[in-house]
């Protein structure tokens, strides 16, 4: 197979999460990002050892030898953790690299190594062509809770769609789809009762979990909707 369609995305994603990072003094890092809990300290360290988890299945697909994500939660959490304790600089620094590692290891996969079949943190199997995709979601979703000035309005329309598409392909795996059919321009997801209309970047941040629904219009207000990831 040739190369994943998702790659051009993939690499606007990381471009655009680079330009949150590099808005943010070192001063702003210890201020809490739009993730109730997180820091952008903490946010940071997430988005880097993600790169070296994506890394991981990469390798799997190229060599063939198992190489889960992560070797278990515990080994997740204390990565971010120790990420997260680094100063300012030696954190913005970590994430380049962890992005640079990343980049390697896709431009050097082999074509024929897209078809091998991995597993995600959640124990679901993918093809490694999906590995581009996640780590897309990953940055675009995250530049956003950085609060460096970016919002989903700042995403292409054709990536925001992507996203929308994968909240219900989630939900639908977990027989949790809500019973909403939402509605953005001339596009359309679901098939339930509740209408909910709006721009497209507040219907990506809703179902991503990033809004209660601002800028959304619904019958009787906005409903709660499952999480995503």
């Amino acid at each position: 197979m040739t190369k994943p369609e998702t790659l051009d995305w993939w690499a606007d994603g990381e471009r655009l999460f680079g330009t949150a990072l590099g808005r943010l003094t070192d001063e702003e890092f210890e201020v809490p990002s739009l993730l109730p809990g997180w820091s952008r300290q903490y946010l940071l360290a997430h988005v880097a050892r993600n790169a070296d988890a994506l890394c991981n299945l990469l390798t799997w697909a190229r060599t063939g030898v198992e190489t889960p994500m992560y070797a278990s939660s515990e080994a997740r959490e204390a990565g971010i953790a120790e990420a997260a304790e680094l100063s300012p600089p030696e954190l913005r620094a970590e994430v380049l690299a962890a992005t640079g590692r990343l980049a390697d290891a896709v431009h050097g996969l082999p074509d024929e190594a897209w078809t091998a079949r991995v597993r995600t943190a959640q124990g679901r199997e993918v093809p490694a062509s999906e590995v581009p995709w996640m780590r897309c979601r990953e940055v675009f979703v995250h530049a956003v809770d950085l609060d460096a000035g970016v919002t989903f309005a700042d995403v292409a329309d054709e990536i925001q769609a992507a996203m929308v598409d994968d909240v219900f392909r989630m939900w639908d795996r977990r027989d949790q789809v809500p019973d909403v059919v939402v509605f953005a321009g001339d596009r359309e997801w679901g098939t339930g009762s509740v209408a909910v209309s709006g721009p497209l970047p507040a219907v990506t941040a809703w179902l991503t979990g990033r809004s209660p629904g601002d800028g959304l219009v619904a019958d009787g207000g906005i409903p709660a909707v499952p999480a995503w990831l």
